[in-house]
């Protein structure tokens, strides 16, 4: 292996023309150098998955995908304290965070396994006197999974899971940001002697030509990307000429609303956690704070006072709670909604960029608290991504709802309530694809995650993740003597 971090292509370790610079957030120094790829490379992965889905018998034994997949979740295993050690030092996130992403991948790969045993089983009828009908899952072709740098190891398997189990090939646009995770990622897969070459495909890209490449591309028969709602929608629209299957995980403002009854005691941790986790940085951050009229005071109170007190630090500090945004132009922007933000509601908690102190040369954020009254303002329209919540006080159910369901995204949402029913019967009404109760961001391998509205739309996850990857083919005999 060069000190370089490269692609891995055809079974085979692969570099560019271009090298670029992996740089530490939490402290701006340069973790390592890659090799920058872009359209060339993603061609030359596609090529490659296509003479594998072609050529090989991966498509046609699901013993060994099943295999494979566990051998993957073998090598993954092995190296998680590695991969999450170079994870947080290339995103910022807090070392149990990435310790969690990556022991967590290990487990949604061994679900992958199982599905590439039990779930490639059709049906058969005779559905009249010597008319016999069979429907075959077979996997969809060439799937082009492109990942974001917040979650790079758990989004990618999250698609590349059950890509696998349905039999497709893969191509993997790793994010820049993370660059050398990649690499670590990339060499598990290598480790894999079950894989053909060419089934599992990884290039990183800085700029925007590769992954464009995948979306358009006739080669291509499944485009899966996690990210931003525009990115999205662009991507939709850039499939849309090949008419591809495009599975689209994208922005949320959860939305996390308090009831009379609840435990706040159990609640400010949450909403706090609900905030800060991966440093404000996912796409289920419980952005929006919605709170009954009855408990507004208290809950305002001790909310601002418990974010005014979240420590910050380094990914490997045992004591923080908090790292940095991705980078600093991330730090302006967030400053520059905040600050717009006061111009229409009230600032509880101002948070902001450190600029002094030993942490001063990363780019860290202080967590942010702004009331708002109305919810078509862009603090509450907008996904922020970062520390940043907005307090908003609601009536009754009927108000908690309007509020909730206000924008375009519908990814989550948490109701806390002692009542059961009424949790119940707000869940039902609101337009999100997980709803927790008393709770916030709890997820399983065995359990799907959707989106609605802005927030995307296909299935990753549970039993039904696999039916993404999947095409069906029915075949009809007829006995010619009946």
């Amino acid at each position: 292996m060069s000190d370089t971090a490269q692609h891995f292509i055809g079974g085979a370790w692969t570099s560019s023309d271009r090298i670029s610079e992996s740089v530490s957030p939490s402290t701006g120094e340069v973790v390592g150098t890659y090799y920058d790829g872009g359209e060339k490379e993603a061609a030359a992965a596609v090529d490659a998955a296509v003479d594998a889905f072609e050529t090989s018998d991966w498509t046609r034994l699901p013993h060994l995908r099943a295999t494979a997949i566990h051998r993957l979740a073998d090598a993954l295993e092995a190296r998680v304290p590695q991969i999450a050690a170079m994870l947080s030092r290339e995103n910022g996130k807090l070392l149990p965070q990435t310790m969690w992403e990556v022991g967590g991948a290990v487990e949604w790969l061994r679900y992958a396994a199982a599905s590439a045993r039990t779930q490639v089983a059709g049906r058969a009828a005779e559905v009249a006197p010597g008319q016999y009908y069979q429907s075959v899952p077979e996997p969809a072709g060439v799937v082009g999974i492109i990942t974001p740098w917040n979650s790079p190891i758990m989004l990618t398997v999250r698609a590349l899971g059950p890509a696998l189990a349905a039999g497709c090939t893969v191509v993997i646009k790793l994010p820049a940001q993370t660059a050398l995770t990649g690499v670590l990622f990339a060499e598990a897969v290598a480790a894999v002697a079950e894989f053909p070459p060419g089934v599992v495909n990884i290039f990183t890209e800085s700029g925007n030509t590769g992954a464009p490449f995948l979306v358009e591309s006739e080669l291509v028969d499944v485009v899966n990307y996690t990210g931003s709602t525009p990115v999205g929608r662009r991507i939709a629209a850039a499939a849309a000429p090949s008419l591809k299957r495009v599975g689209l995980e994208l922005g949320g403002k959860t939305p996390l609303i308090v009831f009379p009854g609840a435990d706040l005691d159990v609640v400010i941790p949450t909403l706090v956690q609900a905030s800060v986790m991966m440093n404000g940085q996912f796409c289920c951050t419980g952005s929006r704070v919605l709170v009954h009229r009855d408990l507004a005071d208290e809950v305002r109170t001790r909310l601002a006072e418990a974010l005014g007190q979240v420590r910050l630090g380094v990914w490997d500090d045992p004591e923080a709670q908090l790292g940095p945004l991705i980078d600093r132009a991330s730090v302006d922007r967030v400053d520059a909604i905040v600050e717009e933000a006061a111009s229409y509601g009230t600032v509880l908690v101002r948070g902001g960029p450190v600029v002094e102190g030993p942490l001063a040369g990363g780019a860290f954020y202080r967590p942010s608290l702004v009331e708002v009254a109305g919810t078509d303002v862009r603090i509450v329209q907008e996904e922020v991504f970062a520390p940043v919540q907005t307090f908003e006080v609601f009536d009754d159910e009927a108000d908690a709802l309007r509020r909730a369901n206000a924008t375009i995204y519908g990814l989550a949402a948490s109701v806390f309530s002692p009542d059961p029913m009424q949790a119940r019967r707000i869940a039902r009404r609101l337009r999100v694809g997980s709803v927790w109760i008393n709770t916030w961001s709890i997820v399983s391998e065995h359990f799907e995650e959707t989106g609605v509205k802005g927030s995307g739309h296909g299935t990753l996850c549970g039993p039904r993740a696999i039916e993404e990857f999947q095409i069906l083919k029915v075949y009809a005999e007829a006995d010619p003597t009946l």
